[in-house]
Order: C-alpha cells, then sequence, then structure tokens
C-alpha cells in the first residue's frame, strides 16, 4: 500500500484516464474492536463499484472486465492488519493503486475520467510529513516521517555508508578521539555528498527537515553544505545506525515542541487577520474564497469534519447519507487552497476557538 504522495505522484494520478477511473474510498480503523467491521465494509463498497460498473451501459464488456481484474487485484494487496484510518483504492484499465491515509475518509465509489484526489491531498497536508537526516561518521540515513512514524528511506542512494578503507570507526573509538573523525577531508567530502542528495531530495520533495547526530557531525555538516543551515538540528548520536522506533522517540518531544510553536503562529496571524479585516471562518464563506483563490492561510483543526450540501451560491449544513450530501467539504476545502497557493496548517483540537474548526487569512 501507498503512503507518500509526492507533486510528481500526484501530478500523475491526476491526469485524465480512459472512462471509466474508478474511486472507491473507505475509512478504516487502527484498533479492535472497531478494526473488526473493516473487512466487511471493503467487500461492501468494491462490491458496490462492481455493481455501479456493471449497470453503466457506457462501458463496454471488455473494459469493465479490466477495471474488475485491477478492482480483485487491488483487494489482494490490502493489508488491514497494519491500516490507519481510511483506504482509497484506484482502478482504472491497466493500472490499480491503493493508498492508506492517516485521516478518515468517506465510504464512496466515484466513477469518472480521472481519480479522486482531494482526500489524499488532504490527508497528506494534515500528516504534516517531513524527513530526518541521521548522520555520524561512517553512515548517513534518511528518514521519512508522518503520523506517529519514521521509516527509511531510499532516495538519494541512502543510506549512504563511508567506504571501509577510509574510515575505521573501531580504531577511532579506541583512541577516544571521534571527533577527529569530522576534521579530514574525506570525512567533508562524505558529508558533502550527503548534503548534495539530501538538497536534490528536497528540491523534489520539500519537506521540514530534521537533522540528527554528534555535535561535531552537525557542525560540519553545516559547515560544507547547505541542508543544515534551514534544518532543526537534534544533537543525538547513534541514529544513523538505529531503528525507526529509536528515532521516532528522539524526535518525538522535538515535534511536539515544533507544533505547539507553530499552532500559536498560526492563532497569532488569525489574530491579526481579525484586526485588518482579512479574516474568514464558516465553510460557506471559506468555500467561497477558496475557490476565488483569495486564501492565504488555511487552518483546520486535525478532527473537523461536516456534511453539506452544495446549494449553488451556497453551502448548507445535511446530515451524512443525505441526497447530494458532501461529507468531504473539508478536505474540497484544503485541496482548493492548495491548488491556489494558499499554506495549509492543521493544529489542535479547540485551537481555533469560536472559529468551529477552520478559519483562514485571505490575500485581500
Amino acid at each position: 500500500m501507498e503512503h507518500a504522495l509526492s507533486p510528481a505522484t500526484l501530478a500523475e494520478l491526476r491526469r485524465p484516464r480512459p472512462y471509466p477511473a474508478v474511486s472507491v474510498l473507505t475509512p478504516t480503523h487502527r484498533r479492535e474492536p472497531e478494526n473488526g467491521q473493516d473487512p466487511v465494509r471493503l467487500r461492501n463498497v468494491v462490491t458496490e463499484a462492481r455493481r455501479r460498473l456493471e449497470a453503466d451501459p457506457s462501458v463496454t464488456r471488455e473494459r469493465r472486465n479490466d477495471v474488475v481484474a485491477q478492482l480483485d487485484r487491488a483487494l489482494s494487496e490490502v493489508d488491514l492488519a497494519h491500516a490507519e484510518d481510511g483506504l482509497v483504492i484506484f482502478a482504472a484499465p491497466g493500472e490499480h493503486q491503493v493508498w492508506s491515509l492517516a485521516r478518515t475518509v468517506p465510504e464512496r465509489v466515484v466513477l469518472s475520467d480521472t481519480f479522486l484526489t482531494r482526500n489524499l491531498v488532504a490527508a497528506h497536508a494534515a500528516e504534516r510529513p517531513f524527513w530526518v537526516l541521521s548522520v555520524s561518521a561512517d553512515r548517513v540515513t534518511l528518514w521519512s516521517g508522518g503520523e506517529g512514524r519514521v521509516v527509511q528511506d531510499h532516495l538519494g542512494g541512502f543510506p549512504r555508508e563511508r567506504r571501509q578503507e577510509n574510515f575505521d570507526s573501531e580504531r577511532q573509538m579506541q583512541i577516544g578521539d571521534l571527533p577527529s573523525t569530522f576534521r579530514d577531508e574525506a570525512s567533508r567530502q562524505f558529508l558533502r555528498e550527503a548534503d548534495t542528495a539530501m538538497s536534490t531530495i528536497l528540491r523534489d520533495h520539500p519537506r521540514p527537515l530534521y537533522v540528527t547526530g554528534e555535535q561535531a557531525a552537525l557542525s560540519l555538516l553545516e559547515e560544507v553544505g547547505s541542508v543544515a543551515k534551514a534544518a532543526v538540528q537534534v544533537p543525538r548520536g547513534g541514529l544513523a545506525h538505529a531503528g525507526p522506533e529509536a528515532v521516532w522517540q528522539a524526535l518525538r518531544p522535538v515535534l511536539e515542541a515544533e507544533s505547539r510553536k507553530d499552532a500559536t503562529a498560526v492563532v497569532r496571524e488569525l489574530t491579526s487577520a481579525r484586526g485588518h479585516r482579512t479574516f474568514a471562518a464558516g465553510l460557506d464563506e471559506l468555500w467561497q474564497s477558496a475557490r476565488e483563490g483569495r486564501v492565504r492561510l488555511l487552518a483546520v483543526e486535525e478532527n473537523f469534519r461536516a456534511t453539506v450540501q452544495d446549494l449553488g451560491a451556497h453551502l448548507v449544513p445535511a446530515a451524512p447519507g443525505d441526497l447530494d450530501a458532501r461529507d468531504d467539504i473539508v478536505d474540497e476545502i484544503v485541496e482548493q487552497c492548495l491548488e491556489t497557493g494558499a499554506e495549509v496548517r492543521f493544529v489542535p483540537d479547540g485551537t481555533l476557538g469560536d472559529a468551529n474548526g477552520m478559519a483562514g487569512v485571505l490575500r485581500y
């Protein structure tokens, strides 16, 4: 199952497909007893997709059989034992994908000539993905971080290891002179190459970066390159050789502090916007402003959800299951804002007070 959404991947998902491009969405659960319902709900929603394909007179038998086969292959790849909060299956002639999301999604089936991506985009923004670069004298490891986890990533040729003939960590440890390993030219070149590779990754996959390592390693990386200067530095050694749980536990307090700082900055901007009359709140106002490209900053409380009906000029509250109800309107607004270059920040529940879950700063 897929987790990481890069700009290139999103562009590929959004390109037009031969009809029908099928999007199947269903909420999933991480824990018992709620996750006991997941297999049944998944089977039911895939069955509904097959029924819709059968009932569509514009879909030829050959194309229908192709897409149904893709749905079956996708279903066989789903791993509900490691489910997160939402599951998205895409199937079209000759292709399929399965996405696991750390954000719930509505249960729905859509047949179109493009895949439904707004829930992926919103989940990606809510997850606040980040990179961790763990630096040591003989190894540099890259980690991809998200909601409650880090996993090792192999972009850019990472992990990078120093050749044994250029480095003998055991001998250096024995003589008690480990910091000196960061003073020779071979060390400088080793970290310079890692810095260049990381710069390329940040250009293609921009995210906040955290760099861990002994202080001597962090200082040299900052001296020979550029990535450490803009990163949050975490002076903690040993993580280049550690597993993901150790890296996550080392980063967790740093991430929590950054999150608190971020939420405070968002509230400060929203307060200033009230004084300058560029503040917006309420689903109806934000939906209109998002479509007009007027939103500069959108703040969303992490678990805010709403179901509405679109009456054209206005959105009105609706109950889930109502005819034409749109129960992922928050994700639609998030995606629309990102499309028009707005900054989207997810904040803890209750942060926005009387704004009721979502607020924005307008460009004009």
